[in-house]
């Protein structure tokens, strides 16, 4: 398979990648997706099926061996996570956050005693981690967050407010991340739930993800010791986190992917079953050419999100394949979700069927690692070498 810039990519599955996306094919069959409606309807963290994942060891795909990892790469990951969000997309968010935001700048950045402590129990799901960036103000700039850290005797007084903390009312810990020095630039701190000052505020209530609990968080003058900042020296947080943007681009894009695939073959199930007319309507060339529309589309996100993923884990270029897969494969999921409910007509907007959870879930994946307009001027920035 050759890409524009003249990269070629030998991308063939290992026996190894296959046997791990059998294995969470089969758990997704087996036990997320009869859980699934259950889990949304309930609007609680899945936490059964969440020490489950952490029994088969996702958490710890991306780490290495010694910290109780399995030191694979980013394919394999993307491989799995795409069969977790082809049965909740509630629990694959759950689950990305604990593999990558929630874990990984412990892992980088911590000392011994985090890593022992919360690190390695979150990879055995036994601790739950979240990251704190967003705020009222700040967004996709970064520029705009306004939580500050004061430093004092033995540590720093965290204050400020953070929004859309996935996880929130469930974690353990947070990396959060607030303005120190003289300077004001971005740091990272380790945020232990049981700090005074740290209080967890409103839940916010969503169109989907209904099962992937989100909150408000309020720092008042919280009390981190110097031993839980996790950056190596003050304003070096931004760097850390922009090395990061590209993997979460890579993985939002595969949960895009297990989404769109739930959706095409709840529509082709429901097409084969479905009569009208005498006859069953995926015999009706304007339903085949909805799946048809549908297939496409989501096989070349599909393709475009493992490509990335290879070039990620050959350590090429890759950020903005890393953009346009995540927007490509975020765009049409939303679009093969929207065509399934289309092929179900009234039992597409009907609560006992998933279309209506996928439909509304996949949206999800609009907004993790970039918004679509942000990611396209990221792209034609790159093209055009601006």
């Amino acid at each position: 398979m050759g890409c524009q810039s003249g990269r070629a990519m030998n991308f063939e599955l290992t026996d190894e990648q296959r046997q791990v996306r059998d294995a969470f094919a089969r758990f997704c069959d087996e036990r997320i997706a009869p859980q699934a409606a259950a889990l949304d309807a309930a609007h609680e963290f899945p936490r059964v099926l969440f020490r489950e994942l952490a029994g088969l060891g996702f958490f710890g795909i991306r780490y290495p061996e010694e910290v109780g990892g399995s030191g694979l790469d980013l394919v394999t990951f993307c491989l799995a996570l795409e069969e977790v969000a082809r049965g909740s997309v509630s629990l694959a968010g759950c689950a990305a956050m604990q593999s990558l935001m929630g874990t990984k700048f412990l892992h980088m950045l911590g000392n011994a005693d985090i890593v022992e402590r919360l690190f390695k129990p979150a990879l055995a799901g036994e601790k739950v981690g979240a990251v704190c960036m967003t705020e009222p103000n700040a967004g996709t700039d970064l520029g705009g967050i306004a939580t500050r850290a004061r430093k004092v005797d033995g540590g720093y007084l965290l204050t400020g407010q953070k929004i859309w903390v996935t996880s929130a009312p469930v974690a353990d810990f947070f990396t959060v991340f607030a303005r120190a020095g003289e300077e004001a630039k971005l740091t990272i701190f380790l945020v232990e739930r049981a700090f005074r000052g740290l209080a967890i505020g409103r839940a916010i209530e969503k169109m989907g993800v209904w099962a992937l609990p989100t909150s408000e968080l309020a720092l008042d003058e919280c009390f981190v010791p110097d031993t839980h900042r996790l950056s190596r020296e003050e304003g070096d947080g931004e760097n850390h986190l922009r090395k990061l943007l590209a993997e979460i681009r890579i993985i939002t894009g595969a949960i895009a992917v297990g989404v769109a695939r739930a959706a095409l073959a709840e529509a082709t199930r429901y097409a084969a079953e479905r009569k009208q007319f005498g006859k069953r309507i995926d015999r009706f060339q304007a339903i085949q050419l909805k799946l048809a529309e549908m297939a496409t589309p989501l096989e070349a996100a599909r393709q475009l999100v493992y490509y990335a993923a290879w070039l990620k884990d050959a350590d090429r270029p890759h950020h903005k394949e890393a953009a346009m897969a995540k927007l490509f494969a975020s765009e049409t999921a939303l679009a093969v979700c929207d065509q399934a409910a289309r092929v179900l007509a009234s039992y597409g907007y009907a609560m006992e069927y998933p279309v209506q959870r996928y439909l509304r879930d996949v949206r999800f994946t609009l907004i993790g690692g970039g918004t679509s307009e942000i990611l396209k001027l990221i792209i034609a920035k790159e093209v055009s070498g601006g």
